[in-house]
């Protein structure tokens, strides 16, 4: 779908600041298609310049309501009417005032009665909206019908004076409050002169027992929430009175009922305000379930690091006591391959994801590296390229497969002082490749990956295969030997 700018553009001079507030009010207007009960159409004067009459217009936006049938089958969006084919658009335009006392027309096999408002900026008419709804339903209103629509009309005039939508609302539409959770209307003193029956059911969960209507909103929240000894910046007496945006949260141990209080402005005078609400408390307790679950697994990892560690210092301590070189070699190399386990596990403890960021990882891999060979005082190790966040069940194997090679490095390929070995990190898509290069000795003549008897070669082939399910190539030439890994992410 074509945005606003690419349906205006060389056919209408209105300004950047003009389609921001276009985009504005289009943002938020589901609320009033929904307390109209109506569809909504944005219309937009075509104009060769500022100075000049319109020739017509272009609807650039349309809503349907979720309170009531629509009355449109088919979008609008982009059609284009002529200066005097609609008579209440172009009235909305030229007087700057809203048209509401229309006669219903037949579209259809429906009595469609047709209204407009025109967008203000400034003094400035920038775009009308018209509103059309089934005349048939408009009869006999019940109570809910006739508040919305009340509250329907103070929104438009807010519109057609330019103080719809809000200024400075930020995030507070986020999520979209809808009307039909919850609708509660208060006065210029903030008690309640209407509550919908969702809003009324939502309240009685909370453990409110009396009907709504007469009562401080603001003072029934600060009863209901007792229970609970939240802290709070701002009174519920305060926060819920209607003098300005708020968009607060009651809670006590019935549930959590989520608040926006929207106030009602006449010219520069406040005359009262809608509060919105929807009772989230599955939502709040599920959110807490997963900040439970996030800990939990959290320390869970805390845990399985300790646990290695002890294991990794408990097979240090029975290396020194064996006389055997081979058999002290072999648990030495146990250790450190459960170091490169642990390590994961470490960085898993301290973050907040369920991946790893794992060239801090492979750092931490390569100091430890240098650290257990002092033999290779001189000896280079660089790092280029990166892989970013990876999953756990990708890092821990992969941590595995990286220590074993460059350890095959260190103690069967460089041999003098002076070497280097280079590891290259390349995401592309969704696969990783991971070369490890260094300038030794090589490998030997004959050598098959697949024959060898080395066991960190065997490790590093079954975890490739098997976890990372990705492939591994050593390859030897005159300047280098390179080992290089292949293996899909998602």
């Amino acid at each position: 779908m074509a945005s606003i700018e690419e349906y205006l553009e060389g056919r209408t001079p209105t300004s950047a600041e003009e389609i921001h507030k276009l985009r504005e009010l289009v943002a938020d207007w589901q609320l009033l298609s929904d307390l109209s009960f109506a569809d909504l159409i944005l219309w937009i004067p075509l104009r060769k310049d500022e100075k000049s009459w319109p020739t017509g217009y272009i609807a650039v936006a349309h809503i349907r309501p979720t309170t009531a049938a629509t009355v449109f089958a088919n979008d609008v969006i982009g059609d284009e009417i002529n200066w005097g084919d609609r008579f209440y658009i172009d009235q909305a335009l030229s007087h700057g005032e809203i048209v509401r006392n229309t006669e219903p027309e037949l579209i259809g096999d429906v009595m469609i009665k047709e209204e407009t408002i025109p967008v203000l900026m400034g003094e400035k008419v920038i775009a009308v909206i018209s509103r059309h709804r089934n005349s048939d339903l408009m009869r006999q209103p019940s109570r809910l019908e006739l508040n919305y629509r009340e509250i329907a009309h103070e929104l438009y005039r807010m519109v057609a004076e330019g103080n719809f939508p809000y200024q400075n609302a930020g995030s507070l539409f986020d999520p979209t409050p809808r009307v039909g959770d919850g609708l509660v209307r208060i006065d210029i003193n903030g008690t309640i002169s209407y509550a919908s029956p969702n809003a009324r059911s939502a309240f009685s969960r909370m453990g409110w027992a009396n009907e709504l209507d007469g009562y401080s909103l603001g003072e029934i929240a600060e009863q209901l929430s007792r229970e609970t000894s939240d802290a709070r910046e701002e009174a519920y007496v305060t926060s819920l009175s209607g003098r300005a945006l708020r968009r607060v949260e009651v809670e006590n141990l019935g549930g959590v009922i989520d608040l926006i209080v929207l106030p009602i402005i006449a010219g520069q005078d406040r005359i009262g305000a809608i509060v919105l609400l929807n009772n989230v408390t599955e939502l709040r307790r599920r959110e807490r379930q997963l900040v439970t679950k996030d800990a939990t697994i959290r320390e869970i990892h805390h845990r399985v690091k300790n646990n290695l560690q002890t294991v990794s210092a408990l097979l240090r301590l029975q290396a020194r006591r064996i006389e055997d070189p081979g058999a002290s070699q072999a648990l030495n190399e146990a250790v450190r391959r459960i170091a490169s386990i642990a390590l994961v596990h470490e960085t898993l403890s301290s973050s907040a994801e369920s991946s790893v960021a794992f060239d801090d990882v492979l750092d931490r891999l390569v100091s430890h590296a240098l650290e257990l060979t002092p033999r290779m005082g001189s000896l280079k190790i660089t790092r280029t390229g990166s892989l970013g966040l990876l999953e756990s069940r990708i890092a821990t194997p992969l941590a595995l497969v990286i220590t074993e090679l460059i350890y095959n490095a260190l103690e069967h390929g460089l041999e003098s002082e002076g070497s280097k070995l280079d590891i290259n990190l390349e995401r592309k898509d969704k696969t990783a490749i991971v070369t490890i290069a260094d300038d030794g000795v090589g490998l030997p003549a004959g050598f098959s990956l697949q024959e060898s008897s080395n066991l960190g070669l065997q490790i590093v082939r079954t975890l490739t295969e098997n976890e990372l399910r990705g492939t591994l190539n050593l390859i030897s030439d005159e300047s280098e030997t390179r080992a290089e890994l292949e293996f899909p992410i998602s």
